[in-house]
């Protein structure tokens, strides 16, 4: 991914933890590889907690240095990547200082790259100090989640920052669309003949989406629990990772026919009948248990969390989508913090063959499926059966790694990595548009109505498990169960 782009990249939040841990060390890898940015590009720092640039370098070789390269830190390349940085220093709450930025681009390169790294309290105030000294002209302005708290406050926001930049400005980040096996899932379906006839409903018998998390709410106690998973997890990475799985082949891969595939499978999801919410969607709260060995406390107890929270940490969801495609295959969602093992997947079961002649293990469902493993190791992984040795025809699950690593030199890119430098070359097509991310509040805000309503608690589970029992009990309803295994 080469670029000759000229861009002057402004990082407000340029203190924060996300620019620590991710956004700067993904600039630094796209620097680090050569060609990918251009050499006259830019990085503005925006922040109010260092004096000058001379402090916000320090911070920079402190706290970012350690998250770069896992291979070690080239000391050339990160010489002449810090001078890259620039620095304003801002009070977000005072828009006259929005005039100090305004002087500090004024003479920089290329388009603009507006980076909200911050709350989406500071979302819509931002916005419109840089219109107030002309910086949204012809610029780019990338939004962070939580995009509101609903779809009204979700519209509010969006209507606002429309005001403002035209929607083929705003660049939404989902940053588990820029993931490599996401990519390599759509290169799968739409670039082999192999895959596509049988991802459909003749053939696949369920899919299941999981994104688990060992971590607990950490320092965002107060945050979390005015949020829960349904909102944190659901109705963004979940949701777009299933609009991927299950659009039809776009008509090409330009940002407006991808989305637009997206979205139709968005606006085909069945709506979840309120009397039967409890057969289709499952909530929970862990409480004390263990992770690795280690004793960790229930989510009541964590700092910032109220002692009698209902907020949920878990949701495990059966989905349906109502096309010609899918109808009645069950696609099962499932999200939640202190589980069992950090893991994030997509697995295709595909049906059991009709009758064999092989004998009953050829007959379970399941038994042919795909694994599109996320995180932490990514990889894609065909299990079939076949026969296992010695007498007899005794049939075992065994599996093809589609080990893109050894086929391809280069290292895999980063998901930020991957995204910033589309931001940078205006590509639109990873990146949430309106409408999509309206039609995933729609169907999931009834879920949270109803919630609300009902006024029942969630289940509980020990931490360090796999979640509320009635989660696997919803899938077996259906005669399947959670993939879980060790990574």
């Amino acid at each position: 991914m080469q670029t000759d782009s000229s861009f002057t990249f402004v990082l407000f939040g340029g203190t924060g933890d996300l620019s620590m841990r991710k956004i700067l060390p993904a600039l630094f890898e796209a620097h680090r590889a050569g060609g990918m940015l251009a050499d006259s590009g830019k990085i503005v720092a925006v922040a109010r907690h260092a004096a000058d640039r001379g402090e916000y370098i320090q911070w920079v070789n402190e706290h970012v240095k350690p998250h770069v390269s896992k291979n070690g830190v080239d000391e050339t390349a990160w010489s002449s990547f810090l001078e890259r940085i620039e620095f304003v220093k801002i009070d977000l709450g005072n828009p006259e200082d929005f005039a100090l930025l305004r002087d500090a681009v004024k003479d920089l390169p290329g388009i603009r790259v507006f980076y909200l790294a911050t709350g989406p309290s500071l979302f819509v105030p931002i916005c419109r100090a840089l219109a107030s000294v002309g910086l949204n002209e012809n610029a780019r302005i990338v939004l962070e989640k939580p995009l509101g708290y609903d779809l009204k406050s979700s519209n509010a926001i969006n209507d606002a920052v429309g005001e403002i930049f035209a929607e083929e400005q705003i660049y939404r980040i989902d940053h588990y669309l820029g993931k490599e096996p996401v990519q390599n899932l759509l290169a799968l379906r739409f670039g082999n003949a192999l895959f596509e006839p049988l991802w459909r409903r003749e053939w696949v018998e369920s899919i299941q989406i999981t994104i688990a998390e060992e971590l607990g709410v950490e320092a965002r106690g107060d945050f979390y629990d005015n949020t829960g998973a349904l909102r944190d997890m659901v109705q963004n990475h979940l949701l777009q990772l299933l609009s991927i799985v299950a659009m039809e082949p776009p008509y090409s891969m330009d940002s407006d026919s991808v989305r637009d595939e997206k979205l139709r499978v968005l606006r085909a999801l069945k709506p979840i009948d309120p009397l039967n919410i409890g057969k289709v969607a499952v909530r929970g709260q862990y409480h004390a248990g263990g992770i690795r060995g280690n004793a960790v406390p229930a989510y009541a107890t964590e700092p910032g969390v109220k002692p009698n929270s209902t907020t949920e940490t878990f949701v495990a969801l059966k989905v349906e989508i109502e096309n010609w495609r899918w109808a009645g295959v069950p696609f099962f969602l499932r999200t939640g913090k202190r589980l069992a093992d950090r893991v994030a997947e997509i697995v295709v079961n595909f049906r059991a063959v009709p009758h064999s002649a092989l004998g009953a293990s050829a007959l379970r469902a399941g038994a042919n499926r795909l694994v599109i493993r996320l995180q932490p190791n990514e990889s894609i992984r065909l299990y079939c059966l076949a026969k296992q040795p010695g007498e007899g025809m005794n049939l075992a699950s065994v599996h093809l790694d589609l080990a893109f690593d050894q086929f391809f030199r280069e290292g895999q890119m980063e998901a930020y990595q991957r995204l910033l430098l589309d931001v940078i070359n205006g590509r639109l097509a990873l990146f949430v548009r309106r409408d999509e991310q309206e039609a995933a509040w729609r169907w999931v805000e009834p879920i949270l109505n109803e919630w609300k309503a009902s006024n029942k608690p969630p289940k509980p589970y020990a931490a360090g498990t796999w979640g509320p029992a009635a989660a696997s009990a919803m899938l077996a309803q259906h005669g399947t169960c959670w993939l879980e295994e060790e990574n």
